[in-house]
């Protein structure tokens, strides 16, 4: 019974520590955007949900590719019973070679980000260099702990960050006369201590594994661990552009001019992500058997896992949507203090948009799976256009962007979801004796 008891603990626990810090870091997000609703002008509100979803789009979008890579070579190599610091050597090179790249693209249409999103705040846009700098550092500790399957380090890295952001940003607004740039800069301190607090478990020797050096071979390891980073970062990069590029467009095309309902939007369309939150500990914990049962070919488990997976996405997303049509206005304004009462209507679209993301999050990593990187790379890229394209549709901001967040969400799962059909298919044929 006590071995039993162990067993249970060793796989429950890791998801259940892993999960909880998923969710401190969310809950940080979200009272980011409440406080700057209720504690700033409707100007600065407006311009710190577009900074905060900028930064979402960049932090995650382009360095969780980093932080898989890492992950997947470092377990590789240990494997192999060799040290975890050669993959650590390659992944800092990496690492540093696609924050250059990220900075100097921010760099050239800094300009035209903090003149159009940021309401002309360059404090905000140097936030936004602290936090992407910091947020290479965190993704490759987490990318090295998740390889060495430390996840007690992963979840010290994610409670720490959503916490140091909490107490900042509470700190700063109850100090009273709140400064937007200040308050910023919270979401990179945060991620700063994420690093501090994850560096403890690396230090730590790893049974098993060689530290001679002499076995390095730079050259080919960064040049392969760079091949798949691009599309990894490429899938990654849609994903996050597709699901938050809208409200900083509508803000965008509203200007000062209106601005209470820039910040309406936006905080509208955070609220009804939090779905999206809570399938992350769902996926942690069915996500596993999903990968193992398309390598051995067992497709049986395969179609019952993705099932499982609808299922959840049908329980959370349905109530979501029902209530995002129902009292959703009034729910933006109660937590964030919107001024202008959005349509009942818009704010379900978004809904929707978010129920379309969560599929996507199921059909993604079954792609994956089954090797079909690309495939997940040219779908996301075929949601964003299709729906930069719709945000041109001769409505209002308000109701073209939440119509083009719907359609690029929905291409993206469309396409990913005919792939799969087919994928799963053609590979359970090349198993006949497990369909």
């Amino acid at each position: 019974m006590n071995a039993a008891v162990a067993s249970l603990r060793e796989r429950i626990g890791p998801a259940v520590l892993m999960g909880a810090g998923v969710v401190v870091v969310g809950i940080a997000g979200y009272v980011f955007i409440a406080l700057a609703g209720h504690a700033f002008s409707t100007a600065d509100a407006a311009a710190l949900v577009s900074f905060y979803l900028i930064v979402s789009i960049i932090g995650p979008g382009v360095f969780v590719g980093l932080e898989q890579e890492t992950s997947r070579s470092t377990s590789a190599w240990l494997a192999g019973g060799r040290s975890f610091r050669i993959v650590a050597r390659n992944a800092v090179v990496v690492g540093g070679g696609l924050l250059a790249v990220v900075t100097v693209v921010l760099a050239a249409i800094g300009p035209l980000l903090t003149d159009e999103a940021l309401s002309g705040q360059w404090g905000l846009f140097v936030a936004i260099l602290i936090t992407v700098a910091a947020s290479t550092v965190m993704y490759l500790v987490r990318g090295l702990l998740g390889g060495m399957q430390r996840f007690g380090g992963y979840a010290a890295t994610l409670v720490v960050e959503g916490i140091t952001r909490l107490l900042l940003c509470v700190a700063i607004v109850v100090a009273g006369n709140p400064d937007a740039t200040f308050y910023a800069i919270s979401i990179g301190l945060g991620t700063v201590l994420a690093v501090v607090a994850g560096l403890p478990w690396l230090r730590k020797p790893h049974a098993g594994a060689v530290t001679d050096l002499a076995e390095i071979s730079d050259g080919a390891g960064v040049r392969a661990m760079t091949r798949r980073l691009v599309l990894m970062v490429a899938a990654a990069f849609g994903f996050h552009l597709v699901g938050n590029l809208a409200p900083i467009v509508v803000t965008a095309k509203l200007g000062a001019a209106d601005t209470p309902t820039a910040a309406a939007f936006a905080s509208a369309f955070v609220l009804v992500r939090v779905p999206v939150l809570l399938f992350a500990v769902v996926q942690a914990m069915l996500l596993p058997a999903l990968t193992k049962a398309a390598t051995i070919g067992d497709f049986v488990t395969v179609r019952s896992t993705l099932g499982k997976f609808l299922a959840a996405v049908a329980a959370i997303g349905v109530p979501t949507v029902a209530l995002a049509f129902l009292v959703g206005p009034q729910t933006v304004e109660l937590f964030f203090g919107a001024q202008v009462r959005l349509p009942n209507g818009v704010v379900g679209l978004l809904a929707i948009g978010t129920v379309l993301i969560l599929i996507t999050q199921v059909l993604m990593p079954a792609l994956l799976a089954l090797g079909k990187n690309r495939i997940v790379t040219v779908a996301w890229a075929l949601g964003a256009v299709v729906l930069v394209g719709s945000l041109s549709l001769p409505f209002s901001p308000m109701e073209a962007g939440a119509w083009a967040h719907l359609a690029g969400c929905g291409t993206a799962a469309l396409t990913m979801a005919a792939s799969l059909v087919n994928a799963v298919r053609v590979r359970a044929d090349s198993w006949p004796d497990r369909r």
